[in-house]
């Protein structure tokens, strides 16, 4: 065993134990230590022979580190986190660097930061994304904090991170919690992405396609300019079948989705900074209205609508949900990468957002072919106000605009629900709409709150108010 190791690991849930794997196999000697030791002994015991060497000290686990030492913190997020660093702070030296893997809330990040650091320490808040699989062979990483720290860090982790191109799926992100905010964002995004994908398969169970027969579209989706990971495991998970019944699996899933809070975190955030995000939004709330299955059952029986069947030739209905699907993606990225534009600036991050765009091209849940076309529209452009308004994105939304139109309207009539789609959809009208009805919103402001309004022939900046007839009760 070395006389210290490279790389240190609090946290041995599924998440660590593939992180350290993939780290060791890099050629890195790595330490390891875990709340309960019986886990950390475990662990060893199915690796022998590696360069792992386990602790059930806490002090042990970090004397055996090379200095500066750099300690990577994969717990829950929250208290946990907190409680870890309060027990490190005594044993840590003035330059060491603890790394946060986990899903950590961009605030908790800049707290801590600022604590470490007023200690001499330095704090990374590191979003990572690909799962169990992505830890073990390779994630995208998205590490923050001071740039000192980047040096430090950065062979380990470009060794780690999955490639693409020959490129690592790695850089730093930015100052702060730069890191963590960008994590959370690419899980709005992931929101939308799941969601606008479950009703095109609503879609199309609707027009009575059976499992397998939707498992084999995305399937096909996957070969061309759709192809994700998201449709890849989509079309997966619809070829399962139960072992017990022999029915598809997906059909015996109860149709409750769970969350743990970073879409929600993206909309609060995107309200604190007056940007649209209505795409995840609309995830966000399909997730809590599926949470409400009980009442669910109970409207199904008394509120009235269409009966949910769309009646249409599977190849035009096939085709025409593909270009709905392929536009509502192309909004739900455009909206994201928006709020981490505003917030860039606002917070003199100096994000790359060609960079954070090359980094999920692999790894991580939300990679896509279409990435591609991010990363050069950013690098060709870094101050591109909409990603919308980019000369591919601007030509794939134009194709799209018959189908897109005709599957929300079609759903609409049906009875079916799709919120994401219509978000999508109403979201690219109003930005593509030169004058909205908001000037009739300004009037009813001025009308019971006197709060002004300009007007369209006299110049910017100048504020009006009339005295508005008096309402007679």
């Amino acid at each position: 065993m070395n006389p210290c190791n490279d790389f240190g690991l609090i946290g041995l849930a599924v998440m660590g134990q593939n992180l350290v794997l993939n780290v060791e196999s890099r050629g890195f000697a790595v330490s390891v230590y875990n709340r309960t030791a019986s886990v950390t002994h475990d662990f060893l015991a199915q690796h022998a022979g590696k360069r792992l060497q386990g602790f059930d000290a806490l002090a042990d686990f970090v004397a055996s580190l090379c200095r500066p030492r750099k300690v990577q913190l994969m717990v829950q997020a929250g208290a946990a986190v907190d409680a870890v660093i309060e027990q490190l702070l005594p044993l840590l030296e003035a330059g060491d660097i603890v790394i946060d893997g986990g899903n950590s809330l961009y605030t908790d990040t800049e707290r801590r930061d600022a604590q470490l650091s007023a200690k001499g320490l330095r704090f990374v808040g590191a979003g990572i994304s690909g799962g169990e699989e992505g830890a073990r062979k390779g994630p995208s990483i998205m590490p923050g904090g001071p740039a000192s720290t980047w040096d430090e860090i950065r062979p380990i982790y470009e060794a780690i991170a999955a490639r693409v191109d020959g490129q690592p799926c790695v850089i730093h992100i930015g100052p702060g919690g730069a890191g963590h905010f960008v994590k959370m964002v690419h899980n709005g995004i992931e929101y939308g992405d799941m969601q606008l994908i479950c009703e095109a398969y609503a879609l199309l169970q609707a027009a009575g396609l059976p499992a397998a027969e939707i498992a084999a579209v995305f399937a096909d989706w996957n070969r061309g300019e759709l192809q994700s990971y998201l449709i890849e495991i989509t079309a997966r998970a619809l070829e399962q079948i139960d072992p017990d019944t022999g029915r598809p699996l997906v059909d015996l899933i109860v149709d409750k989705a769970g969350q743990k809070g970073t879409g929600r975190w993206t909309l609060i955030n995107a309200a604190e900074n007056a940007v649209v995000v209505s795409t995840i939004n609309a995830a966000v709330e399909a997730r809590v209205l599926s949470s409400m299955r009980a009442l669910r059952q109970v409207a199904a029986t008394q509120l009235p609508g269409p009966t949910p069947r769309l009646n249409m030739a599977k190849a035009q209905l096939v085709a025409q949900v593909h270009e709905a699907l392929f536009a509502s993606k192309i909004i739900s990225y455009t909206q994201g990468l928006d709020l981490l534009r505003t917030m860039g600036e606002k917070k003199a991050w100096g994000l790359d957002l060609g960079g954070i765009a090359s980094i999920w091209r692999g790894g991580c849940i939300i990679r896509a072919r279409f990435l591609e076309r991010i990363t050069e529209v950013y690098r060709a452009d870094p101050s591109l106000a909409n990603l919308a308004l980019a000369p591919y994105f601007r030509q794939v939304l134009g194709r799209a605009q018959q189908p897109w139109r005709e599957v929300v309207a079609l759903a609409v009539s049906a009875g079916i629900p799709v919120p994401a789609f219509s978000a999508s959809l109403a979201y690219y009208d109003s930005l593509r709409s030169a004058r909205l009805p908001a000037n009739l919103l300004q009037a009813q402001r001025d009308f019971f709150g006197a709060h002004t309004y300009e007007r369209i022939d006299r110049p910017e900046g100048q504020f009006f108010h009339t005295n508005w007839p008096e309402v007679i009760d």
